[in-house]
């Protein structure tokens, strides 16, 4: 299986999601980078093992790595709660066939410090697993995606037309 590299945003303001993903053979490059970011927490960034109860991890064995160090206990809370229960609704919907457990999905997901609202961060991280991993799916992004775009944006900066 060749990596597959996705990327979704959902919602807005401080309780949208972004969630970048890494999804490959646990035995090739995706496998060595969920090794290394498990073994390698910093602070404020602790990745751990995506689960939809205690002690059962979804298939295929997903990563969740912050990419907001942790600011306060509240962010913790939605962090390691809402965002990551999102993230496990969006994997188990997506349904990938693992029947070997062969496979591993490395997800980056920043939740906003100032994000306040536990029900729409676990449903903006659904949403944004969904979309990250079908577009790695589909071999995305490509160039064509591209082609419309006059002007780099986001959801924090938009260039004034001149």
């Amino acid at each position: 299986m060749i990596p597959q590299f996705g990327e979704g945003f959902a919602g807005e303001g401080p309780n949208a999601a972004h969630v970048n993903t890494m999804l490959g053979r646990r035995d090739g490059p995706v496998g060595v980078a969920w090794a290394t970011a498990l073994a390698t927490p910093s602070t404020g960034h602790a990745p751990f093992v995506v689960v939809a109860a205690p002690n059962l991890p979804v298939v295929p064995f997903t990563l969740f790595v912050n990419k907001a160090a942790i600011a306060s206990e509240r962010h913790a809370q939605l962090t390691w709660g809402a965002a990551q229960a999102g993230v496990a609704a969006g994997v188990l919907e997506l349904r990938v066939a693992d029947d070997d457990g062969s496979l591993c999905l490395v997800t980056a997901v920043w939740v906003d410090p100032a994000a306040d609202d536990e029900e729409a961060v676990f449903e903006h991280n659904r949403l944004a697993t969904i979309a990250a991993v079908n577009m790695g799916a589909a071999g995305g992004p490509w160039r064509g995606h591209l082609d419309a775009v006059e002007m780099p944006t986001n959801p924090f900066f938009r260039r004034p037309a001149t």
